[in-house]
């Protein structure tokens, strides 16, 4: 997905909803039970539900990699869905990878050869070869971590700025077109000062809804000319509710913060 086709998304639906897709056994609807594959149909019907507010879904591995196989394969058929039915959607695998080089080249391989993914999350501690390997993909994005929404952020990102240094050094290697940060919605000040020194490169932001984070304060504070954000809410819209109006109360939840964003977007 190049980045005419992202910023054309944001513009015809006026809205920089990014949807996670984040299913717990433990937290899905009864009407689920007994399914062979409830993780995957759970999200099938948060997507057809949500699809006509959200410009992009953001699957997190853990959710599926702790079931095992199973849970993997349902992981790849979510990916498969959204490509089939929505193609425009951009698909972020959120696997916050990080290693080596050679290692990093077979993760950067697995989502962005093996399934469709058009984005994945990476940790960038061990530097530019543990980065390099994704940015190499052709209309593909790297998401480095860059100051995250959980409250540890403090004990190393935000010690002596070091959260400037990475996010200045990584804007280095790759450029507004293949390369993304993760930057929280819980420190909306921080934002503001992030986009004076990255004018130009996407945040993916999360941190709305659950965390505490608001919508408006995120566009307010991170948003550039063109937008320029993706907004992430997983648990605020996927447990919208818990029963067999799940689907329903997600589109919903969904459009409630589309509407936010669609007044702030018109009026920039």
């Amino acid at each position: 997905m190049t980045g005419n086709q992202l910023f054309g998304q944001i513009e015809a639906l006026q809205s920089c909803l990014c949807v996670g897709l984040d299913p717990d056994l433990d937290r899905l609807p009864a009407v689920l039970d007994g399914e062979q594959y409830p993780l995957f149909i759970f999200n099938r019907e948060i997507i057809d539900a949500t699809a006509q507010h959200a410009v992009c879904y953001k699957p997190n591995t853990a959710f599926y990699e702790c079931y095992g196989s199973w849970g993997w394969q349902q992981f790849e058929m979510t990916v498969a869905y959204i490509k089939e039915h929505y193609p425009e959607k951009m698909v972020i695998a959120d696997a916050k990878r990080g290693d080596i080089g050679n290692t990093a080249g077979r993760y950067a391989k697995a989502f962005f050869e093996n399934m469709p993914c058009d984005a994945v999350t990476v940790a960038p501690y061990m530097g530019r070869d543990s980065v390099e390997p994704f940015l190499a993909y052709k209309d593909k994005w790297t998401v480095v971590l860059g100051l995250t929404s959980n409250a540890s952020a403090e004990d190393f990102e935000m010690q002596d700025d070091l959260y400037r240094k990475v996010i200045e050094t990584a804007m280095q290697w790759g450029t507004p077109d293949n390369l993304m940060f993760v930057v929280g919605a819980t420190r909306p000040e921080m934002l503001a000062r992030i986009r004076t020194f990255c004018p130009d490169n996407f945040f993916l932001v999360p941190g709305v809804g659950a965390q505490g984070g608001s919508v408006e304060d995120v566009l307010k504070n991170g948003a550039n000319s063109r937008c320029s954000v993706l907004i992430n809410s997983s648990r605020g819209i996927i447990y919208a509710s818990r029963g067999d109006d799940f689907a329903a109360a997600a589109a919903s939840a969904a459009l409630n913060l589309k509407m936010q964003m669609q007044g702030i977007i018109i009026a920039r």
